[in-house]
């Protein structure tokens, strides 16, 4: 496979010309019949719809072409093959692998590293069922009946989105287990709040490091270790560890258990692994954990189309480069029409921009175009009332990426003024991609709305595990894609580590640098 930065290639001179020549506009594009027709299939149920986008089949054709070029449905089966594509730090990527095998049996030093995820998930789900069972108990004998996960990053911010969107859901189908909190900030006040709501005999601790020596994360271990021992706990029986089998937490008896991950699993890319099992296992259950998985698994398997038009990340990721590089948007905004999906963003956010927010490519050359966006979002409609103004009237087109579902989790609802909340909520959805696209004239300037603000939408029946799986994959693929068509390494994150080197050396009391000390006295320090 060739590696090559985009502006070498052929389709970046032909989509540059095309630019140049053809302007869309969206609102003269979007129609009944277009609506109809610019769907594309995703996975469990889910559907990618790019009818609002500014794009032809002239521009669908040339990114084909690039597609081919760059060579992305390759490169992504080099991933599922267990081939180094994490060039930076010389690893394998093996997220995809935690849901299903969909390449060649991936082997690292002799050990077969699928089987390893698998057994891995068997334990974890043996250990949720003890759990639920009142096998494994708390210190003083109580069943547990929450589970905090302590963690930072993808330890966090992923199985996090992912608890808050299935909480409803469980709630409904009789599917909850035990609820789930999240310590993740350093700042004492976020451990102190949750401390303080959870009754400690009942709780069980995730302390999840890969490395076991996060700071943010360890330091708020001891904080909730002496929160235990202050209340006559024993920590052993109420913490269990999510790391590597290297790190300081493995095999530890200071633990009830310790489940592993590996070097090949990016912290934004875990919620799949060990690291979102353990926590949504005992929330919900090891079978609902499992149909998230196999959600993934599907949008997986799809995402190896090599038709751009039947394979809806590849060409999200593609409208995505268009919108980049060539219509010089350098925002998205997520944009989910569900209260389930309130963390999402959030977790996009890290998924995104810790993948492509990168000025190198993945062979160190600086790059001479735009890669990763700033990406943003909150759901709707509470994002209406906040920031939609900019996104109508302001001087930056952003493109949006809206998500929706015809049924509520719950199917808890009152009629007012003739239609139920969730009726409303989809009228208001549709009603934006509309307003959005098509704008509206007027006379007075601050009531005229240019339009031409293209989005895209991925709806379904109700979000489940399945959808929801589906929609995570859906997103890592598209950014893994658009990853390759720019050249990077999208499974580094060296742009986080130099603010945690510094932060070492003020609390060393020895930084070497006169303005480092100066704005450490500011804060007490």
């Amino acid at each position: 496979m060739n590696y090559v930065n985009f502006d070498k290639t052929a389709a970046y001179k032909k989509l540059l010309d095309y630019a140049g020549k053809k302007k869309f506009d969206v609102a003269s594009l979007l129609s009944a019949d277009r609506v109809e027709k610019c769907q594309t299939p995703l996975a469990a149920g889910l559907t990618y719809s790019w009818a609002a986008k500014a794009a032809d089949d002239g521009l669908l054709d040339l990114l084909a072409a690039l597609a081919e070029e760059q060579e992305l449905i390759a490169k992504y089966k080099a991933i599922l093959d267990g081939e180094v594509m994490n060039t930076g730090e010389k690893r394998k990527v093996l997220h995809h692998l935690t849901r299903g095998q969909l390449g060649k049996a991936v082997l690292h030093e002799n050990k077969d590293i699928g089987d390893f995820y698998r057994k891995e998930l068997d334990r974890l789900a043996t250990f949720a069922d003890a759990v639920h069972s009142g096998k494994i108990r708390g210190s003083t004998g109580k069943a547990f009946t929450t589970a905090v996960q302590i963690g930072i990053g993808g330890s966090d911010l992923g199985p996090r989105a992912m608890y808050l969107a299935l909480e409803n859901w469980a709630e409904k189908e009789g599917k909850r287990k035990l609820r789930a909190r999240f310590i993740s900030n350093v700042d004492p006040d976020d451990a102190s709040a949750v401390a303080a709501e959870v009754n400690l005999e009942e709780t069980v601790f995730v302390l999840v490091s890969k490395s076991g020596t996060t700071q943010e994360t360890l330091a708020n271990e001891l904080f909730v270790k002496d929160k235990l021992k202050k209340a006559g706990l024993d920590p052993s029986k109420h913490l269990v560890a999510v790391t590597s089998e290297t790190s300081p937490l493995a095999h530890n008896p200071d633990y009830l258990d310790s489940f592993y991950i590996d070097d090949f699993i990016g912290g934004r890319y875990s919620s799949t692994s060990a690291v979102g099992g353990v926590i949504l296992s005992l929330a919900f259950g090891p079978a609902v954990f499992r149909e998230f998985l196999a959600g993934a698994h599907e949008a997986d398997k799809a995402a190896l189309c090599p038709d751009i038009r039947k394979n809806a990340p590849l060409l999200d990721a593609l409208l995505g480069v268009w919108e980049r590089n060539f219509l010089g948007f350098p925002y998205t905004a997520v944009l989910p029409y569900s209260q389930a999906l309130s963390r999402f963003p959030a977790h996009l956010q890290q998924l995104d921009m810790e993948s492509n927010g990168k000025r190198v490519s993945r062979n160190g050359e600086a790059l001479n175009y735009a890669s990763g966006p700033v990406v943003f979002g909150e759901p709707g409609t509470n994002g209406q009332h906040s920031f939609y103004q900019l996104l109508h009237q302001g001087t930056d087109p952003v493109p949006l990426q809206f998500v929706g579902f015809i049924e509520s989790q719950k199917g808890d609802d009152v009629l007012v003024d003739g239609s139920v909340s969730q009726t409303k909520l989809a009228a208001n959805l549709s009603a934006q991609i509309l307003a959005f696209a098509k704008g509206k004239s007027d006379t007075d300037p601050n009531k005229n709305f240019p339009g031409g603000r293209s989005s895209s939408l991925i709806y379904g029946r109700r979000l489940t595990p399945a959808s929801l799986g589906a929609l995570l994959a859906h997103f890592e693929n598209k950014i893994m894609f658009q990853g390759f068509v720019w050249n990077l390494n999208s499974f580094d994150q060296e742009g986080v580590q130099l603010g945690k080197v510094l932060a070492k050396k003020v609390l060393s009391g020895n930084s070497g640098d006169p303005a480092l000390d100066a704005y450490s006295r500011l804060l007490g320090i």
